[in-house]
């Protein structure tokens, strides 16, 4: 008997409002943190997409400092609670190319995973997995999200798009 493809899920998450970006205060700008405002918005959004969500399998996030606060945040709201593991693929900065093989690696045994970053590689990815091309087609506000289905296999192209939210949007999710 053949074994039946499940779908794996891609949950894409911006990062929560963070400082402004001020090179005198954060020379390296992955030391940025989130600010005061977008610790609270974040606690709040992130009740709303473990909701929607359910159980996650992977959490992954940027090394930079305001994307793995984010996903601690979103750890801690996470039923069951989940540990962010930082994926270098996930910095700001980088090509979305990187994150689909990554990605698939991780589908083949989880099924849903959060991964956590930056504009624009997050919108790029989303249009690599949408079109297959690394091209933005959708605009993630900090702390909004995409969430992506992978019918059969996770490659360029062949995802589609489950539903895409705004910061208030998931907020209002937790209420």
């Amino acid at each position: 008997m053949r074994a039946i493809a499940r779908a794996a899920r891609v949950v894409v998450f911006r990062h929560g409002p963070a400082e402004v970006r001020d090179p005198a205060r954060w020379p390296d700008d992955g030391l940025r943190p989130l600010s005061r405002k977008g610790i609270q918005q974040t606690r709040r959004v992130a009740t709303g997409l473990s909701r929607l969500v359910g159980p996650v399998s992977t959490l992954a996030t940027s090394p930079a400092l305001r994307a793995s606060r984010t996903a601690e945040i979103l750890g801690k709201a996470l039923d069951p609670p989940r540990r962010p593991v930082p994926w270098t693929e996930l910095d700001a900065g980088t090509l979305s190319s990187p994150i689909l093989p990554r990605v698939r690696r991780e589908s083949a045994v989880n099924r849903t995973l959060v991964i956590v970053g930056h504009e624009p590689t997050l919108a790029e990815f989303v249009g690599l997995s949408l079109t297959g091309e690394g091209i933005a087609v959708v605009r993630l506000t900090k702390g909004g999200a995409a969430c992506l289905e992978f019918p059969s296999a996770v490659r360029p192209g062949a995802a589609r798009l489950l539903w895409l939210l705004t910061r208030k949007q998931l907020s209002d999710a937790g209420d």
